[in-house]
């Protein structure tokens, strides 16, 4: 678990995973499922981030409004990074509550939520402003918001224009995001400024990108009277330069900028995948002037000179080697005692082939597994067949391998099988590290093969990505990881994150139970399923957050289903017009999350095809694993909100599992009493 695990166990948190971890029979007298009492909602609204990041809605829902308004403060004051499914819900809260015209004092996240048709015309540009300092990623499941965002936008502006002003770029932040090429290429220069918020620019985005920087009208200037300065000021940006740009740039400028980009991806503050982006543009520009000027009659293949250990400290070597160099002048002997500093470089997919192929020279019975560890950048070159011969038998050779930006998703299943096949377990933390998605490309068998004990310890784990048939193979394994939860509401809470799975029978249970679902959750359901659900099943089952529909309208789950309903039924709804933007709430639920006793639908799940399953969310369960969860990036955010759920002796497993009756406020101070003492230590 690393150096960073022991040093968070320290004798005040084992005290508290003790006590949370206690197993004693529930106690439900004097509580109410999810409530929040004045003085426990007062601690919450006091809470440090990794708590207030398990915030979750339907305990919230019973806060007042002052209570609200502090915890929402509170969230903007530390900076607390919410996901889109408690974005959505926390917005409807504030809304209900009358909190909305207080967004000056709100996170800018959450303002991306908000009902736009309430945004008086005086608060349009501050609103808009600070709304524009979010994440609009946030909304990837809500189109309609998105469009009425830049709408909005457009028309506390004036409307649309056909020039963006300096002041209008401050107003729009990183929601110039989402304009087209000509908008980009036609507004202030200042424009820079706007692009390096955005995750990624899309082709055209590229393009209008370089036509600006050619012209010269940027703070650099034209590409022959670029500095280093300058070009380090564009950030990430620089990785989108086209070639014909680099090879206007003057040379010497041109390497130092190199020499800096390839020592921001060598310590890690630049992802391999951007790094290549830009090398690989780079030496497409100055190849002929390279080539030209180390050519030399030699009689040698390795024209540049052997490579050592000190030459590839150099963060020119790949100015200095193209790739058939580097296969002429690179030794078995230098890349066996070298081969981590070698891949430190973004090599170009030319060079990593010639990398791999030297390694079957050197390693022709199979690559070690001290190596292996070293080659995550190269993975995807490999077959199944030539994944086959590798012994791995270390969790972190497999951590290593499925890392982001190793392996391919397809070789996700030939990866893990080797480590299986060596006596490996895939537990809770080993699912954590990997991730959620890698999920999504295991096999049905292998997910089959995990302990319901380590799924329910591996806590939140994103599986949006997975295909329809594995969302209902990942939805089973959670029912029978979840399936001993007392009470709807802990049990939605569990099973959130596998709902994509779901059959149409447990929707329904769900529904009655009042929990309210997200519409970022409702979004992903299988469309298959939904089509079955009348529309006042879907009415109770959103509840209060029944109004997000029009949000989220022209999202293809959504705008199937709703092509399913006659005219009388989309008027329930408020969605027999065709808007412009959202519009609020058209019908709100309500109700008390249920405390019966609950019985989750067992119903079939397979042959259930259809879309994207929800995003992730979902706490660990199984507190004898609480000291490892501890080390958990989330862990000990879990641990103190499902302090909240009183545990219980599950005979069934042998184990302690949590049940939700009983004592949530007193179990949810208890906790931020112990954490907030112990940050005073």
């Amino acid at each position: 678990m690393g150096p960073r695990a022991g040093a968070l166990v320290s004798p005040g948190l084992a005290l508290l995973v003790s006590l949370t971890a206690h197993c004693s029979p529930p106690n439900t007298k004097g509580a109410s499922q999810g409530g929040l009492d004045a003085s426990s909602a007062n601690l919450w609204a006091s809470a440090n981030t990794s708590l207030l990041q398990g915030f979750w809605c339907q305990p919230a829902s019973q806060l007042s409004r002052d209570q609200l308004a502090a915890l929402i403060r509170r969230m903007a004051l530390q900076q607390v990074p919410l996901r889109a499914w408690q974005l959505s819900c926390l917005a409807n809260l504030a809304a209900r509550q009358g909190l909305q015209r207080d967004f000056e004092l709100h996170p800018p996240d959450l303002l991306l939520f908000y009902d736009l048709t309430q945004v008086r015309e005086a608060n349009c540009r501050a609103f808009i402003h600070r709304a524009a300092q979010g994440d609009t990623e946030l909304l990837a499941n809500l189109p309609d918001q998105r469009a009425a965002l830049q709408h909005r936008a457009l028309a506390c502006l004036g409307g649309p224009r056909p020039r963006l002003s300096a002041s209008d770029l401050l107003l729009l932040g990183v929601l110039v995001c989402d304009m087209d090429a000509s908008s980009i290429m036609a507004a202030d220069p200042r424009v820079l400024q706007n692009l390096l918020r955005c995750p990624r620019l899309t082709a055209t985005q590229q393009f209008a990108l370089n036509r600006l920087l050619a012209s010269g009208r940027t703070k650099l200037g034209p590409p022959g009277s670029w500095n280093l300065e300058g070009l380090q000021a564009l950030g990430p940006l620089a990785t989108y330069i086209s070639p014909g740009l680099w090879m206007q740039v003057q040379e010497a400028v041109g390497l130092d900028f190199f020499g800096s980009m390839v020592a921001m991806c060598r310590e890690g503050q630049l992802s391999q995948h951007d790094a290549r982006r830009f090398v690989t543009c780079f030496l497409e520009a100055k190849a002929k002037l390279v080539s030209s000027q180390f050519k030399r009659d030699t009689g040698r293949t390795c024209i540049r000179g052997d490579i050592t250990a000190a030459t590839l400290q150099d963060n020119l070597f790949l100015v200095r080697y193209d790739c058939s160099q580097l296969e002429s002048c690179l030794g078995n002997r230098v890349l066996r005692a070298n081969l981590d500093p070698l891949l430190q470089h973004p090599l170009p997919a030319e060079c990593q082939q010639v990398v791999k192929t030297k390694l079957a020279q050197v390693y022709p019975g199979g690559i070690p597994e001290e190596q292996l560890q070293l080659i995550p950048s190269l993975v995807y070159l490999y077959s199944h067949g030539e994944i086959g011969r590798w012994h791995i038998t270390s969790r972190d050779t497999v951590v290593a391998l499925l890392a982001p930006d190793g392996a391919l998703e397809n070789q996700t299943e030939a990866i893990l099988q080797k480590f299986l096949d060596h006596n490996g377990t895939v537990t809770g933390a080993l699912l954590v590290a990997i991730g959620g998605s890698r999920l999504c490309w295991m096999s049905p068998r292998q997910i089959q093969a995990i302990q319901p004990s380590e799924f329910r310890l591996a806590g939140t784990l994103d599986i949006s990505s997975c295909p329809q048939s594995r969302k209902n193979v990942l939805y089973a394994k959670a029912r029978e990881a979840f399936s001993s939860t007392r009470t709807a509401a802990a049990y939605y809470r569990l099973m959130r994150p596998y709902l994509g799975g779901a059959p149409v029978e447990e929707l329904r249970h769900l529904a009655q139970a009042n929990v309210s679902m997200d519409i970022d959750t409702f979004t992903n359901l299988n469309p298959r399923v939904l089509q079955s659900l009348s529309v006042g099943n879907v009415t109770t089952l959103l509840g209060q957050n029944v109004g997000d529909l029009q949000k989220a309208r022209s999202h293809p789950t959504i705008s199937s289903w709703l092509r399913s309903l006659n005219q009388s039924a989309l008027g329930e709804l408020g969605l027999d017009t065709d808007p412009t933007g959202p519009t609020g709430p058209a019908h709100s639920t309500t109700g008390t999350p249920s405390t019966t006793p609950w019985m989750p639908q067992l119903a079939p799940t397979s042959d259930q095809p259809g879309s994207d399953a929800p995003s992730s969310g979902s706490p660990p369960a199984h507190l004898g694993y609480l000291l490892l969860a501890i080390a958990l990036p989330s862990g000990l955010l879990w641990l103190l909100y499902w302090g909240t759920l009183e545990p219980s002796w599950d005979h069934s497993w042998g184990i302690c599992t949590i049940a939700s009756e009983g004592n949530e406020e007193r179990g949810l101070a208890k906790g931020l009493i112990l954490l907030m003492d112990l940050n005073k230590g």
